[in-house]
């Protein structure tokens, strides 16, 4: 029996347990485990009645790896799936090498203490996957995900090299909030307020945040801000796409978003560092997550729609060449089918697919591998079937 164990029960981990269900050949059985089971039990009452897939629950600490450990043997998974915060993939990973199972993350490690994230600390597991012979699939959302695959795809079937690539993640959605984010919000604030970067011509140019600004007209939405900043895939992608010159990352946001976003940072509400407060030790982010709108609420409010995609240039056949791949996604048809934004949904069907794929074996290279590293040819298929379907144009307008 084809059996996957799903760390977290948030607003990503719901949605890619929603496609689990309605891919019950392949999920046969999942087993929903988080620090709070009240929330597993209440999905798999919600949803245990519509699918063949067999539903359990378990309450776990994923910062605990003796818990983890004991409860991958309890379940005895092909996968863990870790939904969980991006603090806790190296824990999750030390029990999967203990208990040799495959494992899959949409979102690289973070220390919990320093707004950084890189692949370097995942990396060093290489050699210990390895010699366990298992799979770790690393950022299986989708920037980073299905990004990396659009790559891979665009090489393998367009490119004979690619040479640069501008990563534009737009979301037109409104929910009708001032002030909002539409994925866990000391994730989401970590992530925009820090300096930004691109890999260009072998090494990393640093900007500050939000410095630098393009405007694009996106398919399906319109013209929009977008800002560029750091993310994860640019790492693995300069690695992994030979002969890559350049490669960035922009975002949108609301001219709301920026003057919140910037009044917080200015009377310090953004800080992780510890403060005191009435004799108690508080992190300001945490506490004004706390107070700030519960994305997995946003569902219901959410209208308009998402375009994430890739613009691509490079060579085929001795002649410069352009190619737009991106995906829209709405909103509302999104809370329609499982109760969800559209934010939630584009990290959680890939997150659903990744797991497909270890589960399946149509993946299978142990190590610590980047989504990219693989034939991107299934996981595309899987896109159009499972609610993610991709366009392309060929003659698209490029960022300057």
């Amino acid at each position: 029996m084809k059996k996957a164990l799903i760390i977290g029960c948030g607003g990503v981990a719901s949605v890619a347990i929603h496609k689990c269900c309605q891919n019950s050949k392949v999920f046969e059985e999942i087993c929903i485990a988080s620090r709070t089971k009240s929330k597993c039990d209440a999905l798999k009452e919600k949803l245990q009645g519509t699918t063949k897939t067999k539903i359990t629950t378990a309450q776990v600490d994923a910062n605990d790896v003796a818990a983890l450990i004991a409860l991958i043997k309890k379940v005895q998974p092909g996968v863990v799936m870790n939904l969980a915060l991006p603090y806790q993939d190296l824990k999750i990973m030390d029990a999967c090498l203990a208990t040799k199972t495959n494992y899959i993350d949409t979102a690289n490690y973070e220390p919990e203490d320093t707004a950084k994230f890189e692949y370097s600390w995942q990396w060093a597991y290489r050699k210990k996957f390895e010699e366990a012979g298992i799979t770790a699939l690393l950022g299986s959302g989708f920037d980073p995900g299905v990004t990396g695959v659009f790559s891979a795809y665009a090489l393998k079937h367009q490119f004979d090299e690619i040479n640069h690539i501008d990563i534009l993640d737009c979301n037109a959605g409104d929910h009708g909030y001032p002030f909002a984010t539409n994925f866990n919000p000391e994730i989401n604030i970590r992530e925009v307020s820090a300096k930004g970067s691109y890999w260009e011509n072998g090494h990393w140019v640093e900007t500050e945040p939000m410095e630098i600004k393009r405007v694009y007209d996106f398919p399906q939405i319109g013209p929009k801000d977008m800002y560029l900043l750091h993310h994860e895939e640019l790492e693995s992608l300069a690695l992994n796409m030979p002969g890559i010159h350049r490669i960035r990352f922009f975002m949108t946001f609301g001219q709301s978003y920026l003057t919140h976003l910037k009044c917080l940072e200015d009377v310090g509400m953004t800080s992780i560092k510890p403060i005191n407060f009435e004799g108690k030790e508080i992190i300001p982010l945490q506490f004004l997550k706390a107070v700030l709108p519960d994305p997995s609420s946003l569902g219901p409010r959410t209208k308009g729609k998402t375009n994430i995609g890739c613009i691509f240039r490079g060579k085929k056949d001795g002649k410069e060449k352009s190619y737009y791949l991106y995906n829209v996604c709405d909103h509302q048809e999104c809370y329609r089918e499982v109760g969800s934004q559209a934010v939630a949904y584009t990290t959680g069907v890939p997150a659903m697919i990744g797991g497909m794929m270890l589960l399946t074996e149509t993946w299978k290279k142990p190590g610590v591998h980047n989504i990219e590293e693989f034939d991107p040819d299934p996981f595309m298929d899987a896109l159009n079937r499972w609610g993610l379907p991709w366009q392309e144009s060929f003659h698209p307008d490029l960022v300057e």
